[in-house]
């Protein structure tokens, strides 16, 4: 309990912090409306269906991922200014790429992070039999995301033009979505393969 408290704790210094002066507050509230849902959904099945301690921890990595995201928008996220000054090289031109990539790894990331907290749950409150958690938690991931990239798209809709497309942050990538979708799903993939090898 102390543990997920401190969590908690270091979790909100930091969300206050970006919360402060973001590069464009619609964009910010929007961005922030899953943030929200998420912590509150926590807080409330806590006491009835609680979790390992290693599927909050993930989540708040995800979690602060996400709010860097929405105080920056996504498309103006300066890891490579991050990276030159720590690195002295910048990741872009690294790589030979055009893109802000920031969310190309939260989505990654998604996958990869929450891939745990959903097998945990499966493995607690459902237990399905002979490792179906596995190939589920994947599935979950798979549909969150699809679910996700609807919602997105809604709320690009009713932002206004600049808003919407700092919001939606494609950068002019028609298949924006779906590659979103499949790096997720990647990430689940190698997130239940090492599950499987440390189980």
């Amino acid at each position: 309990m102390a543990y997920l408290h401190i969590l908690l704790s270091l979790f909100g210094v930091l969300w206050i912090a970006l919360a402060l002066r973001p590069h464009d507050r619609t964009v910010w509230f929007a961005e922030n409306t899953l943030t929200v849902v998420t912590v509150a959904v926590l807080l409330a099945t806590y006491q009835r269906w609680p979790l390992e301690n290693l599927s909050y921890s993930l989540t708040v990595v995800f979690l602060v991922l996400h709010t860097i995201g929405g105080h920056f928008t996504y498309v103006r996220v300066p890891y490579d200014r991050t990276a030159f000054q720590l690195f002295g090289r910048e990741i872009n031109k690294t790589f030979g790429w055009v893109r802000n990539h920031y969310d190309r790894l939260v989505h990654f990331c998604y996958g990869l992070l929450m891939a745990y907290p959903f097998f945990d749950m499966l493995q607690r409150y459902a237990a399905p039999a002979e490792g179906w958690s596995y190939l589920l938690s994947p599935v979950l991931i798979m549909a969150t995301s699809m679910i996700f990239e609807v919602l997105e798209w809604w709320a690009a809709v009713l932002l206004s033009k600049d808003q919407g497309a700092a919001y939606l942050g494609a950068q002019g990538d028609e298949w924006d979505a779906q590659k979103d979708m499949a790096l997720a799903a990647l990430g689940s993939i190698f997130a239940m393969f090492a599950t499987w090898l440390m189980f």
